[in-house]
């Protein structure tokens, strides 16, 4: 992991087109959409509650993380309290521990919120998928499908003796 500091920063004018400019490799883009193709479809779904943030290494932004954050139980429409709707870490800044470091915040700014027992989010499986990543994170495949893609659930109860 390089020694910069892992933040995640709210997405503004002053910084909004260097984000827009990450990008996976090419061989990821079928997993994941692009920063200006999540902050889209964020606009356009309110109801999902969508939350997100420019995920920075010391003082240059390294990828994009959103979630459906805190979303009223009981809409069929948006099924999870809170879901990871997207990960991205540019294909310059990969491997160095910085998406690890991010979804430790995430994690870490859940545990303990009220009706956060859990944090779901769904993958794409073959060849390259992140599935390997969300494993090692805790996630659990669930045997459940979203569409083409294997939902992933990461039980988000505090240990009692940490």
């Amino acid at each position: 992991m390089s020694d910069a500091v892992v933040t995640l920063r709210e997405i503004t004018p002053a910084n909004e087109g260097d984000v827009r400019a990450l990008r996976v490799a090419p061989d990821q883009e079928r997993f994941v959409s692009s920063v200006a193709d999540s902050l889209d479809e964020a606009g356009s779904t309110p109801e999902a509650r969508p939350w997100f943030r420019a995920i920075y290494a010391g003082e240059r932004p390294v990828g994009f993380v959103m979630l459906s954050y805190d979303v009223p139980p009981g809409d069929p429409e948006q099924p999870f309290r809170y879901f990871l709707w997207r990960l991205l870490i540019d294909a310059g800044h990969q491997g160095y521990g910085y998406g690890r470091a991010a979804m430790s915040i995430v994690i870490d700014q859940l545990r303990g919120r009220p009706g956060a027992d859990e944090l779901v989010t769904s993958v794409h499986p073959g060849p390259g998928s992140p599935a390997p990543f969300y494993r090692a994170l805790g996630f659990e495949p669930t045997g459940d499908w979203l569409e083409d893609e294997e939902i992933y659930r990461l039980p988000l109860e505090r240990d009692p003796d940490a």
